[in-house]
């Protein structure tokens, strides 16, 4: 697996990261979407401290992570219903 020696940079400070290839891009973007959290916090809630804004984004992401794990956990309920009725017709119809 190849690694490679990237920066990030977030909230005025640089991070040096080593990194699998294949997550190169997934963290560049979210460094990107932290930035502009950070810069949406600090425009539209009198947020002044850089600190303060990363607390924001740390709650914003934890919650929209939250959510998924939810709402993936629901469909996953949702499915295995489904598929036990299927399973219950199709035995039915074996009879």
């Amino acid at each position: 697996m190849e690694v490679r020696r990237i920066t990030i940079n977030i909230a005025g400070r640089v991070y040096p990261l080593n990194v699998p290839a294949a997550e190169e891009e997934t963290l560049r973007k979210v460094g990107k979407q932290i930035e502009n959290m950070i810069k949406d916090f600090e425009q539209n809630f009198d947020v002044r401290d850089k600190q303060d804004a990363l607390a924001m984004c740390a709650l914003k992401l934890g919650t929209n992570a939250e959510v998924v794990a939810l709402n993936y956990e629901k469909n996953i309920h949702s499915t295995n219903e489904r598929l036990t009725k299927i399973n219950q017709t199709l035995d039915e119809i074996g009879k």
